[in-house]
């Protein structure tokens, strides 16, 4: 069988991969694409889109559960097998339609993860492919815990699609994939504990702000065990023993499902990427401002497997894609310029954030001032009965703008997005609190933050 070549080939079907690939196909390359999951990526498939659908029905239980006694007489009952049904119509169809598009776009279908024979050169499904340019836009995967045992830990991937829950649940670290599936099982009934390396979960985020989370979730019964180092899974007769060592001391805890929730790592330990001549870092490919490899100029990186210094978000890979897919079809002449990010944890609460937090304006050397509030007796809050409302604000004194914004409440995520304008739009404090907003809103309410 003779050598296959083509114009590009992705290797990655998510956000980043498939825009990339669509946009090539358009202009008439010769596209080819791979994944040796199914296709779609992530997001849509195990990721952010099922996730929410799971959490949904939860903010409708703390809805009623906070408003029990002021009109509302009963909380719902909650049917998991039901839920799981309801998620399934939103990821089933995603492999099947992510292929059908592909397809109709011209691009040749490969489902296997592709290995560098050399800086041009893959072989995938037992053939060799010369290519132009490459695209790796693989994402990222659950990180292995090295420990004895670690093979009884399940992923974020198992409990998406769990067919029932047990009464005791462990989640081995406290980063938002933690903290938001704990907050989907405890809203169910089920007995949760966090067992954390750190002093704290959510630690690039705001510590002012995760501290109210952290009452919250122990509120909703989730109990956490920071500054503990888990060294062993065993599987006994009908449950596991985790065990950890804290001040020095081994300690145990046995439940009968127990999670590796410690964070994720880019996938790339099966592209042979050192035959390819592609380096890699802690963050993944790494890039220069074009997203091009440092090293193999025919290599792009896109999405949460490049090192960019971009949160591995999915509309930051939808950025990087646009950047990827320019760079290829026009020369490289679109650099990397991210505005300011915001960052959503989905648990009830929600804990949002944009641009600085507090220690980081410090260390920049910004002269700053801080506004930190609980405010539940603000309207927004009482209206709902809901205890939990904080935020805390960071401007920059000298230019008079805002340099960060960090709110703690139950929509906190569509409130974040009013700060993304004001930050990529530069607007001063003064001139925020001038605009007008429908009242009474959650939005309305960050005139009051600044």
């Amino acid at each position: 069988m003779g050598i296959k070549e083509y114009d590009v080939f992705v290797i990655g079907t998510g956000t980043a991969g498939k825009t990339v690939a669509i946009e090539c196909a358009a202009e008439g390359l010769k596209v080819a694409i791979a994944d040796n999951r199914e296709y779609g990526g992530t997001c849509p498939n195990r990721g952010c889109d099922p996730k929410k659908v799971l959490v949904g029905i939860t903010e409708v239980i703390q809805l009623a559960t906070d408003l029990k006694g002021k009109g509302i007489t009963t909380v719902p009952e909650l049917n998991w097998q039901e839920l799981q049904q309801f998620k399934s119509t939103f990821t089933s169809a995603v492999p099947a339609a992510t292929e059908k598009k592909l397809k109709k776009a011209g691009i040749d279908l490969y489902h296997q993860s592709p290995e560098f024979l050399d800086m041009n050169t893959l072989s995938v499904e037992g053939k060799t492919v010369k290519v132009k340019k490459i695209v790796i836009a693989t994402g990222q995967k659950s990180m292995e815990l090295r420990i004895p045992g670690r093979e009884h830990l399940l992923l974020s991937d198992a409990f998406l699609d769990l067919e029932s829950l047990p009464d005791k649940m462990v989640f081995i670290g406290a980063g938002y994939i933690g903290m938001e599936f704990a907050h989907i099982a405890a809203r169910f009934g089920v007995k949760v504990t966090i067992v954390e390396f750190g002093a704290s979960p959510l630690q690039n985020f705001e510590k002012d702000i995760v501290d109210h989370l952290v009452s919250a979730s122990e509120e909703l019964g989730i109990q956490f065990i920071f500054n503990a180092e888990v060294t062993q899974v065993e599987k006994l007769r009908k449950n596991f023993r985790i065990t950890f060592q804290k001040n020095g001391k081994s300690e145990t805890i046995t439940t009968p499902m127990v999670f590796n929730t410690a964070g994720r790592v880019p996938s790339i330990d099966e592209l042979a990427l050192e035959k390819g001549n592609v380096a890699s870092e802690k963050g993944g490919i790494s890039v220069n401002e074009y997203l091009q490899s440092t090293t193999n100029p025919s290599v792009y990186a896109c999405g949460d497997v490049s090192a960019s210094g971009s949160l591995p978000l999915t509309p930051t890979s939808s950025q990087e894609s646009r950047i990827v897919s320019l760079n290829i079809r026009k020369g490289n002449h679109t650099k990397m310029d991210f505005p300011p990010v915001p960052s959503v944890v989905f648990t009830i609460p929600q804990l949002a954030s944009i641009g600085l937090t507090e220690a980081e304006a410090k260390e920049k050397g910004y002269q700053y001032q801080i506004e930190y509030k609980s405010v539940p007796k603000w309207f927004n809050a009482k209206r709902v009965n809901s205890r939990t409302y904080a935020y805390k604000t960071i401007v920059d004194t000298d230019r008079n703008l805002i340099l960060g914004a960090h709110i703690i409440a139950p929509h906190a995520g569509e409130m974040i997005n009013l700060f993304v304008l004001a930050l990529c739009g530069k607007l001063k404090p003064e001139v925020l609190k001038q605009m007008i907003f429908a009242y009474p809103t959650w939005g309305k309410d960050i005139k009051g933050m600044v």
